[in-house]
């Protein structure tokens, strides 16, 4: 009998809670095709929490996600709390869950669907075969760095540092090879190393590392040129791995190659198999409510979940194919669809991936 996992599930604010129920049907989809186990349970997190319990991450809801083997979010944030100090915003909550969770790694896949290439900016032929991960570093480099102010001859100046070690490095990288092992086995690694301190170090920790991934073809690019070849060929990129202001850059930039935020999964994970996982889109309060979000980011953050958390390689690309059959037979929420007259709803969206889904 399969062991059973514990999932928390962390709705949100806006139309969190409505895709992060689509996706808890592919969850009991999962569990009837494959025989695996689930045990869920939902808790308060974002302005929700602030509403009703004074603070965006309660203590129960820590807890909660402390005792389980994967977290599943939704999306925080939105107008409501824009003018609250910084202790009282959505937006703290996240930043205080990945470190009490200790998550130092952000994981963002982007693939183009082939039925989707005319939805993205760049031309179809530009995007062809177009899959890659950006591996992000969560928890050091310039924004978590000592800041100050001071006044000058020129007025007030200020000074944001960036600082990283050997050990916050090396982690984030084999953690980057070890995901390209899974895949096409390239990695390219992003620094400014002919500028920066900082990703001199970065680049010496990664040649070393390199030495334990001989299969690994290793690519050292820089964040400048990153930019621009990620815009003139997104497919000669497999898993991108680089610190932590690069890497929330890179993975937006990423992000619009596939014409729609709403497909877009992620992960945050830290040591071991523990993982945050969720839809790389926001709260979306303007259409929060109506039915016509896009569930398909999320839902793809669970087959993630069940790659980098659980190993349920299986289950994942039943979730992934059943999505491309969806696309693919012309269905479309109003994001993505052309004619919008056509589009479908979150709940339609949600049952056809269900019902498209196969062991």
């Amino acid at each position: 009998m399969s062991e059973v996992k514990k999932i928390a599930v962390l709705g949100g604010d806006g139309i969190g809670p409505e895709v992060v129920g689509e996706a808890l049907k592919v969850l009991k989809k999962t569990e009837e095709l494959f025989g695996y186990k689930f045990e869920t349970e939902q808790a308060l997190f974002g302005g929700i929490a602030i509403d009703e319990k004074g603070t965006p991450l309660p203590q129960e809801t820590l807890d909660l996600c402390l005792a389980s083997d994967a977290v599943l979010l939704g999306a925080v944030g939105g107008p409501k709390w824009d003018s609250n100090p910084a202790a009282l915003r959505p937006e703290t909550g996240l930043l205080g869950i990945r470190k009490a969770l200790g998550l130092f790694s952000n994981i963002r896949p982007a693939t183009v669907f082939d039925c989707l290439k005319d939805a993205s900016t760049l031309k179809p032929e530009v995007l062809e075969g177009t899959d890659l991960i950006v591996v992000r570093e969560l928890t050091g480099g310039i924004y978590f760095g000592e800041k100050s102010r001071r006044d000058t001859e020129n007025g007030q100046e200020a000074i944001d540092t960036c600082v990283y070690n050997e050990k916050e490095v090396e982690r984030i990288v084999r953690q980057a090879f070890d995901i390209a092992m899974t895949r096409s086995k390239r990695l390219a690694s992003v620094d400014k190393a002919n500028v920066l301190e900082t990703s001199r170090l970065w680049r010496e920790v990664v040649i070393r590392v390199a030495a334990d991934y001989p299969e690994v073809e290793l690519e050292h690019v820089l964040v400048d040129n990153c930019a621009m070849q990620l815009l003139r060929r997104p497919a000669s990129f497999d898993v991108i791995v680089t610190e932590n202001m690069f890497g929330d850059i890179l993975s937006d930039e990423a992000a619009m190659l596939t014409g729609s935020i709403g497909m877009l999964s992620s992960a945050s994970l830290g040591e071991g198999s523990f993982g945050l996982y969720e839809p790389v889109h926001g709260s979306a309060p303007d259409i929060a409510g109506q039915g016509i979000s896009n569930p398909i980011a999320t839902i793809l953050s669970v087959a993630l979940m069940f790659r980098l958390t659980f190993g349920y390689h299986d289950a994942a690309q039943s979730i992934e194919d059943a999505v491309k059959a969806v696309l693919d037979a012309g269905h479309r929420t109003g994001d993505i669809a052309v004619d919008k007259s056509s589009a479908v709803g979150t709940n339609a969206m949600g049952d056809l991936i269900v019902a498209a889904m196969k062991k």
